[in-house]
């Protein structure tokens, strides 16, 4: 099943609120994305909003096409 593509958007933040999520995104080895995806999550949850698990993105190389 494929997932569907992220919603892209722009985002205004204060110059030390990127700061510190780009400081915490370094920490969690993260990207700043990745790290605000997360918070976000888990602002969510803790308001008992319940999310689909997010479809991983797929490593590594594609497996070898069999020739016919």
């Amino acid at each position: 099943m494929a997932a569907a593509p992220k919603k892209a958007f722009p985002l205004r933040l204060d110059p030390a609120l990127y700061a510190a999520i780009e400081r915490a995104a370094a920490s969690d080895l993260r990207s700043v994305n990745a790290e605000v995806e997360c918070l976000l999550r888990e602002a969510l949850a803790r308001r008992g909003v319940k999310l689909e698990t997010p479809v991983a993105a797929r490593r590594g190389r594609p497996p070898k096409e069999e020739e016919a």
